[in-house]
């Protein structure tokens, strides 16, 4: 063999293991992706969204109220409108104004005459009728009669608590309503329902917690299609936002239809979850969060939040950190398990159990 020959052929090697080396780095770098997951975003179907899902932007917590960090109330956000249309005024949370009738009107005279806006300031407030018939308080319906009629504006949220401006709102679209079908408003001392409405904040202040714990890639990234997967086979469905997938907090029949709020939730890079091209849009970090008085104690959620973190990190080959960044040892998650068994009992004292209507109307 000639030496011009051999030159040739060793040159032949050396651009084939260059070209091997660059496909084989090119791999490692993109990232992982669902079994059976399409190169072409074409032929990748959008999972629909699943049942409306409650929407607190919670801020990360690293341990529970008393002694703990604060947890930040939340922004404007609303419960289900499927929850909202069945809710019962509660004494405990609302200010509660009767409304008395010369006689009875219908549920179509009331309806025509029902405030459009249901919120004063950044509080929802309801207004039920006592049905002449069945004697039961109800969200006014047409072909009822009503024999009276009661308001309540909610006495706190995420947002803080009732204020002067907002419970002068209230009134006023009460009594708005109440003029025309020949009601009178009996509103409660403007001064003792701020006064309850601080306390009542306070209270949930001092309660309210959300935990959560972050997974972070510590190898190749993951595509959106490879999360949603590990996701699905824990139970998490697509929720109503993008990067956003929810576990049910109850099995019951009809869970879905009342609003129940989910049990978990996973959030990632929105952006990604909207990429052109889902099979290359990268996710670093996955977030899980637990909302805790939006589920009850029975459901096991804290139990729950600790196993599928675990589990997804060993999955998505992930490491398991607080929001500083610090390894969450097995150690972390029995002390944040005590310190939970205690705010079950504090809320559970106030009538506000955790995963009660009245606790997810609290702290919405």
């Amino acid at each position: 063999m000639s030496l011009t020959v051999a030159l040739a052929i060793l040159g032949g090697l050396v651009l084939a293991a260059i070209v091997a080396h660059s496909t084989w780095q090119s791999r490692k770098a993109s990232p992982r992706r669902a079994r059976g997951e399409p190169m072409d975003p074409a032929l990748r179907r959008e999972p629909t969204m699943g049942p409306t899902d409650v929407q607190p932007e919670t801020s990360v917590v690293g341990t529970l109220p008393d002694g703990a960090a604060d947890v930040p109330r939340n922004d404007g956000v609303d419960i289900p409108a499927i929850l909202r249309r069945q809710v019962r005024l509660d004494a405990s949370i609302d200010a509660i104004a009767p409304v008395a009738l010369e006689s009875p009107v219908t549920g179509e005279l009331a309806l025509m005459h029902m405030p459009t806006a249901r919120r004063a300031g950044s509080k929802p407030f309801y207004i039920e009728g006592l049905n002449a018939a069945t004697g039961e308080w109800e969200t006014p319906t047409e072909g009822q009669h009503y024999g009276e009629f009661q308001a309540g504006v909610q006495l706190a949220n995420r947002n803080g608590p009732l204020n002067e401006i907002e419970y002068s709102e209230f009134v006023q679209k009460v009594q708005a309503f109440s003029d025309p079908i020949g009601g009178r408003v009996d509103a409660p001392d403007m001064l003792g329902v701020v006064g309850r409405a601080r306390e009542l904040d306070a209270f949930a202040q001092s309660s309210d917690a959300v935990l959560t714990a972050e997974l972070v890639t510590q190898g190749a990234a993951w595509s959106t299609g490879y999360v949603q997967q590990c996701a699905a086979n824990h139970g998490f469905i697509p929720g109503a936002l993008p990067g956003r997938l929810i576990l049910s907090g109850s099995i019951a029949p009809g869970a879905a239809d009342r609003g129940e709020p989910p049990m978990l939730m996973i959030n990632f890079d929105p952006q990604a979850a909207l990429a052109d091209d889902p099979t290359q849009a990268v996710v670093r970090t996955i977030t899980l969060t637990l909302d805790v008085p939006q589920t009850s104690e029975a459901a096991g959620p804290f139990a729950t939040w600790q196993r599928v973190a675990s589990d997804l990190a060993q999955t998505l080959d992930a490491s398991l950190v607080d929001h500083d960044g610090r390894a969450i040892a097995p150690s972390s998650f029995e002390a944040i398990g005590q310190q939970l068994s205690q705010l079950y009992q504090r809320m559970a004292a106030h009538d506000l159990a955790a995963g009660s209507p009245a606790a997810r109307r609290l702290f919405s």
